[in-house]
């Protein structure tokens, strides 16, 4: 059984057009043209489509995602693996909305926040498919296993200074500061100093691409509202992404 273009569309709440586009860059191409010239999808396709969904909603590229599906030609190891980020994914809402709930309930009976509570299901590791996709599995590992070795406290600390940077970086932006003043290449100099003290990045391995990594990653902040949000909006992020491309054009040996 196959399915035509206007079918899958239809299905994945998609256009045509998308469709045609992922063909013409041959992400998805059809499995094979009828006698009056429309596409047709056989389930080898949908299950490809529905790969290239699931890492699309990670924010990766179609150049990233055409290498990952390459990477892994066997389409029930890849969706297990999906099936298990997703259960995960899952939990860790699960718990978040239960933490979230109970702030709800104290706060509207009047009574002591729970810190240790509070913060249930906020958990770094909702990323590790989109890591594992972007950086590689030993990526995800190295920086897995550094964050769950450190107590409480060093994970407090490292959140505060997180906080901080973001903190400095919204009030420069608020004071009009430009990518090339002296408070923004320091800013610049702490936020790749902080990249460099979490393993698993490139910025953390002496033998990797440091420049190239944050330039990617100066890119995503304004390209992913994600990040953006981070920052508190777009404007942020462009002070910070231009930022740190300035500091690594001045600082280039």
């Amino acid at each position: 059984m196959d399915w035509s273009i206007q079918e899958i569309a239809q299905l994945t709440s998609t256009t045509s057009r998308t469709l045609r586009h992922y063909d013409a860059i041959g992400l998805l191409p059809p499995s094979r043209i009828a006698a009056n010239g429309y596409r047709c999808y056989d389930e080898a396709a949908l299950v490809r489509l529905q790969r290239i969904l699931l890492l699309k909603e990670l924010g990766l590229p179609l150049v990233r995602i055409a290498e990952v599906l390459d990477d892994t030609e066997d389409p029930i190891t890849a969706l297990s693996e999906h099936v298990t980020s997703l259960g995960r994914e899952r939990e860790r809402l699960g718990r978040q909305i239960a933490a979230v709930t109970a702030t709800i309930t104290r706060l509207k009976a009047g009574e002591s926040l729970m810190a240790e509570e509070m913060f249930d299901g906020f958990d770094h590791r909702q990323y590790e498919e989109e890591v594992t996709a972007r950086w590689g599995a030993e990526a995800y590992r190295r920086s897995d296993e550094w964050w769950t070795g450190l107590s409480d406290q060093q994970r407090r600390d490292f959140k505060a200074d997180v906080a901080d940077l973001q903190r400095d970086w919204i009030a420069a932006a608020a004071d009009g500061e430009g990518p090339e003043s002296p408070r923004c290449r320091e800013l610049a100099r702490r936020h790749i100093a902080w990249l460099s003290r979490t393993p698993g990045t490139p910025a953390a391995d002496p033998d990797g691409d440091l420049r190239g990594y944050v330039t990617g990653l100066a890119e995503m902040y304004v390209s992913d509202e994600r990040f953006s949000a981070n920052f508190g909006g777009s404007d942020v992020a462009r002070l910070v992404r231009d930022s740190l491309l300035a500091h690594l054009a001045a600082t280039r040996d």
